[in-house]
């Protein structure tokens, strides 16, 4: 039995936890920004926008924390290394997310039983606009980096600011909307409407995070990427020596993916040959899946593995 690790997927320049330090300060400038808009306007939208600003700065601070929990190199208590902690920064993000938004309910139900006028609309759809700008540059650098580095810490953090990037340009359009008409029961049943958008958004990451927590197997790109590779090998020697492949199980943790198989090869080989094929065939998996840590358990064609030989009995 085998197992080898190797990367060869280029990295961007921004690591994960340089960019939630980043994604940090632009919490904390949109919790000016945004906090500025609802105070000048009294606007319940711009309010409630302003909150969920709040649930950024310590989503991208729990994240940060995880990122570098799963940086940490494998020990003798961690042998697999430490990737799946970036799951619960996931779900940790999308239950404080939910949190905030029946926060942001309860509020906007009480403004919606006693409306109030909005002031200086002109500077506070400014504000918002400003600091939606900031959080839609920042989303495009985080998705980027996810599918670079495969990591669903950022990945979450991308999608949370999209969210908000949303929220903002509908309560921007809603607060022009309450302007016009003279509406202001509009403003706070927007906010709700916020609301209810981002208990969505935090279900989502919180089942995202859970499926991951489950070793769930790789996608199916990565699985056909996979097959093609093991089909070379049976395809190349059609003449030759007969080899099968068998019993492939795959899972994610994180950054790192895992794949296990059997290699059936002709029962009189020598150990010098099988296992020089076998490590040309894990270099031929990790090149189709960077990233990529494989294990291979060599058996006879004639020989399957006890568990499976335990199965077939049950």
């Amino acid at each position: 039995m085998a197992s080898t690790l190797a990367d060869s997927s280029r990295k961007p320049r921004w690591g994960p936890a340089a960019l939630l330090r980043l994604s940090i300060a632009v919490a904390l400038l949109t919790i000016v920004l945004k906090g500025g808009a609802g105070y000048i306007t009294n606007s319940m939208g711009l309010i409630s926008d302003a909150m969920e600003s709040f649930v950024n700065l310590a989503s991208a601070m729990f994240a940060l924390a995880m990122v570098t929990i799963a940086e940490r190199p494998a020990d003798e208590n961690h042998p697999y290394g430490h990737h799946k902690a970036e799951y619960f920064s996931s779900g940790f993000e999308g239950i404080l997310i939910i949190g905030a938004a029946l926060a942001i309910g309860w509020v906007a139900v009480l403004r919606l039983l006693s409306p109030q006028p909005l002031e200086q609309l002109g500077w506070g759809l400014a504000l918002s606009i400003l600091s939606s700008a900031f959080n839609a540059g920042l989303a495009v650098m985080l998705f980027r980096a996810a599918r670079a580095h495969r990591s669903i810490a950022l990945e979450a953090d991308g999608r949370h600011l999209v969210t908000d990037v949303w929220t903002s340009a509908a309560v921007v359009v809603g607060i022009v909307a309450v302007h016009f008409t003279g509406w202001l029961w509009l403003d706070p049943l927007l906010a709700i409407g916020v609301a209810l958008n981002i208990v969505r958004e935090g279900a989502k990451l919180v089942w995202r995070s859970s499926q991951g927590l489950m070793d769930q197997a790789l996608d199916a790109e990565s699985l056909a990427a996979l097959q093609a590779a093991l089909a070379r090998f049976t395809a190349e020697r059609p003449e030759g020596p007969r080899l099968r492949f068998d019993d492939l199980v795959t899972r994610s943790a994180g950054q790192r993916r895992f794949a296990d198989l059997h290699m059936h090869v002709p029962g009189d080989w020598s150990l010098q040959r099988a296992a020089g094929l076998r490590d040309a065939v894990e270099q031929a998996l990790m090149d189709a899946v960077p990233g990529l840590r494989v294990t291979i358990q060599l058996l006879p064609l004639d020989m399957e593995a006890r568990a499976v030989q335990m199965a077939a009995h049950e």
